[in-house]
């Protein structure tokens, strides 16, 4: 008496089960690249290529599933959960570089920003960081700058600028930045901060200066920040310092106003010839 056969007892479609394995191996092999890149234990172009072949194992895990999709539908076979779940986690993974793919088809490439772009801020202590020859403002980013980014100026605050730096250095310190140098302004010194910030996911390197200057009778905040790494930012540096000046502007409409300190009050003289008044009592 033959047998009948059961559900489960399909054969199992090998181009479903390597879906799912590049799928995960290529989920594995960019996680690695995350943490080669935000821990800084390889150079910057041995982590990307790491992170490059995880999307290639993504694409040939897609590949894959959909060939499964035919032999099970064919022959079938079983797999397609895996299949399925193959193709999930590899479009998942190819998710945020399809985004920044995007941004950089609508966006100029360019990787240095700043609010002045006739006198920057400069780079003093971070120079030392930066890749030689990066620390000068390129000039033929004027122009693409002003048509990408036109609300990229400075910021006029209504406060001293000792204030405004205050509350710049407490809101950098805020977004956990790393300060590598901080100057408050002086009578014949501007006010500079020099900060590192990081991409969220990749945790790329930008570095960030911050000009505070007094303006007539407040300040002037200027903010330079660079990729330390790249010919394009994806409009990363444009949005921080957007997003900074913004914040500025909130917290100095919001602060108190300084209280002023009343001189202290000289004691009357009595004018010579006449005699002191006698105290009352009561």
């Amino acid at each position: 008496m033959a047998r009948r056969p059961r559900f489960g007892d399909e054969p199992m479609s090998q181009l479903a089960v390597w879906c799912a394995r590049l799928a995960w191996f290529a989920l594995a092999v960019a996680a690695l690249s995350v943490i080669i890149v935000r821990s800084g234990l390889l150079e910057i172009v041995p982590s990307l290529a790491t992170f490059g072949a995880a999307l290639v194992f993504a694409v040939m895990s897609i590949l894959l599933g959909l060939a499964s999709f035919v032999v099970i539908w064919r022959d079938g076979s079983s797999g397609l959960g895996r299949a399925l779940t193959g193709i999930f986690v590899s479009l998942l993974l190819l998710a945020y570089p399809a985004y920044i793919g995007s941004r950089a088809l609508k966006l100029p490439a360019i990787d240095d920003i700043s609010t002045d772009t006739a006198t920057p801020p400069r780079f003093d202590v971070l120079a030392r960081l930066r890749p030689r020859g990066s620390n000068d403002y390129p000039q033929r980013n004027a122009e693409l700058q002003r048509k990408a980014y036109p609300e990229i100026v400075p910021l006029m605050a209504d406060a001293d600028p000792k204030q405004v730096y205050d509350i710049t250095l407490g809101l950098v310190n805020k977004h956990k930045w790393l300060v590598v140098d901080a100057r408050p302004p002086a009578p014949r010194r501007d006010g500079t901060i020099e900060l590192v910030a990081r991409s969220l996911i990749m945790g790329f390197r930008d570095d960030v200066s911050i000009r505070i200057r007094p303006a007539g009778e407040g300040a002037r905040v200027d903010i330079r920040s660079a990729s330390r790494y790249g010919l394009h930012d994806f409009g990363a540096n444009a949005q921080r310092i957007r997003g900074l000046l913004e914040e500025i502007d909130d917290a100095v409409s919001n602060a108190p106003e300084p209280r002023q300190t009343q001189p202290p009050q000289q004691p009357r003289r009595n004018q010579p010839g006449k005699p002191a008044p006698a105290n009352k009592r009561s």
